[in-house]
């Protein structure tokens, strides 16, 4: 089955990369780390070695920012600063305030021209499901707030970001959903759509909860099935029944969308699935090591004899440079077409398992959900 199209603009602009991601700024502090070295055997200081030491430092972050595309901007090292603690977020803050980045037209979700989203932040705690905070963010499409589309009601795409150390701000950062947005809002390549960004870190960024209803631990499938949802739905004009709703997710967030949206087809009707992978990959722990709920907890294991009293499609993305996700991506699909599913597998060239895929890929994986809600 073929992948949805996107106009040429739209891929281009998806699989452009920003200044910060620059192979030409960590070969030129690596350069400088040379340099200091050379001075610092020659004149035997101990301040060279210091700089050796920070140059060289900064040349690996900087270098796996470039393979991974976490941060492209000004903007998005700005909100990377906001989420840690004080003096960095003031620091955060700051940059964001004073930005005079070229690129921010094209990044900043804050962009304000006719055909880009606005953005709420809607603070979920959910205590009696384990999860302290819920910081989601919500995309409203162009128009929503004008009087004349006062009774007009809309989709949802619900999106969970990687584990671990990710959170709800990278689909808007590094995953450019915004600016993805307003290109296809643009072209009208997609008809208006509210996306979420969704918070499943239950207030612990380093933990790989994939998802989860951990024993004893945070709830995070039920978090995102019931009170996200229920709640969007309560404060938005939202076409409240499954077929106008879509889960999708990069990486352990991929796992998370493709486990909650297959455990609630009453719930999502498609799925939007990067970087995917099908099993636990070394958190069955989290699971307490009950073999039960592992497996049920394990795509993998339960596809093959799942019942599907609602049909469900299926996107599912990989890139070139990665081939145990391009390996997934076709063994879900296999398994999923055999139980009667609707499922597409597209391969972005010359990316690997990091954000610049997900980046590149996510104007087809909208595409892909805007062709099901017509449906």
């Amino acid at each position: 089955m073929e992948s949805p199209t996107v106009p040429a603009d739209v891929a281009d602009h998806a699989r452009e990369t920003g200044p910060l991601e620059s192979p030409w700024i960590w070969i030129t502090l690596l350069a400088l780390a040379m340099l200091a070295l050379v001075l610092t055997i020659r004149r035997r200081r101990k301040i060279g070695i210091v700089a050796v030491v920070v140059f060289l430092l900064l040349a690996g972050i900087t270098g796996l920012n470039s393979y991974v595309g976490y941060v492209r901007t000004q903007h998005d090292f700005a909100m990377l600063l906001q989420r840690a603690g004080w003096p960095l977020r003031d620091l955060g803050k700051s940059l964001d305030n004073g930005s005079s980045d070229a690129s921010r037209a094209a990044f900043d979700p804050r962009s304000t021209t006719p055909d880009s989203p606005t953005v709420d932040k809607v603070d979920l705690p959910d205590p009696a499901n384990g999860v302290p905070s819920g910081r989601n963010y919500v995309l409203l499409p162009p128009g929503y707030a004008d009087p004349a589309n006062e009774n007009r009601r809309y989709p949802v795409v619900y999106l969970v970001h990687g584990y671990p150390y990710g959170g709800p701000e990278d689909w808007l950062a590094a995953g450019d959903a915004p600016g993805t947005l307003r290109l296809m809002y643009e072209h009208r390549t997609i008809s208006p759509v509210i996306i979420v960004s969704v918070d499943l870190t239950a207030g612990q960024a380093s933990k790989s909860w994939d998802g989860l209803d951990v024993p004893g631990g945070p709830r995070l499938e039920t978090y995102l099935s019931r009170t996200v949802v229920s709640a969007v739905d309560q404060r938005y004009r939202t076409l409240s029944d499954r077929g106008h709703r879509s889960l999708g997710g990069m990486s352990g967030g991929g796992f998370a969308a493709l486990n909650i949206g297959l455990h609630h087809l009453d719930t999502f009707g498609s799925l939007l699935i990067t970087l995917p992978y099908d099993t636990l990959d070394g958190n069955e722990s989290l699971l307490g090591g009950d073999r039960k709920l592992v497996s049920a907890n394990t795509p993998r294991d339960y596809i093959p004899t799942m019942e599907f009293p609602q049909p469900v499609s299926v996107i599912l993305t990989a890139g070139s440079g990665a081939p145990t996700d391009g390996a997934s991506a076709n063994r879900i699909a296999t398994a999923l077409r055999a139980r009667g599913q609707h499922v597409v597998v597209r391969t972005e060239q010359g990316f690997n398992h990091t954000w610049h895929t997900a980046r590149a890929t996510l104007p087809y994986l909208l595409a892909f959900a805007d062709n099901e809600f017509r449906r």
